[in-house]
Order: C-alpha cells, then structure tokens, then sequence
C-alpha cells in the first residue's frame, strides 16, 4: 500500500513565493506597472528614431529586466521579516508623506484622557 502525501493548498497561511521570493500577486503588480511605464516610453523613443516595431521589442527588455530588478529589491526588503511587512512600511512612508492616513497608532509620548478635572465616584458628590 503506497502511502502519498498531499499538499494542502487550502492550508497555506500566505501566497507561495513564485520567482525570486515573490507571489503571483506581487508579480503580476511588478507586471502591470512595468508596462504601464515601458510601453509607452519606448513606443515614444521608437517614434523619434522611425522604427515604430522596434519599440515593442524596446518594452519587452525593459518589462523583463524591471520585473528581474524589482523581484530581486523585493527578496532583499522581505527578507526574514513576516508576512506584509514591506505593505506596512510603504503605508506608514504615505503617512508620513501626507498622501495617506495610516491605519495604525504614530504617535509616540504620554497620554491623556483629556479631562481638566477631577470626575466624581458616586452621583451624590
């Protein structure tokens, strides 16, 4: 009687690591923002030198050596720390440029419940 043991995908606590440390969902993210920057950038340089054709080959390179670079950046920014860490870090920067509100307490001191004085303990007082 041959025993198999079966992998439980439903079981997985976080995406599998697909190429170079990232999921397919941070993959397909690298994807798409490369070639929203590199299609039109090299259709346009193309255009300048009158080999229009050229520019798709243009975008090709440059998707797969941005998806290549920023795969890697991710391996080394993710490195031994826990899931979504790197999606906390770039709320907390938004926050801290303004462009965002963060969903967590930044604020470091002393706090107060803002009363000026004293509450009494019974309703008699």
């Amino acid at each position: 009687m041959s025993h198999k043991q079966e992998i439980m995908a439903d079981r997985l606590n976080a995406e599998p690591a697909i190429f170079r440390g990232c999921s397919s969902s941070e993959l397909v993210m690298i994807v798409g923002l490369s070639i929203l920057i590199w299609l039109p950038l090299s259709l346009f340089f193309a255009w300048l030198i009158g080999a229009v054709t050229m520019g798709f080959g243009l975008a090709g390179v440059g998707v797969v050596a941005t998806v290549v670079v920023c795969a890697t950046v991710f391996q080394r920014v993710k490195r031994g720390r826990p899931d979504g860490y790197y999606q906390q870090q770039i709320q907390i920067r938004l926050h801290e440029l303004g462009l965002r509100r963060s969903p967590w307490i930044r604020r470091g001191g002393a706090w107060d419940i803002g009363r000026t004085r004293r509450a009494p303990l019974s309703l008699r007082d």
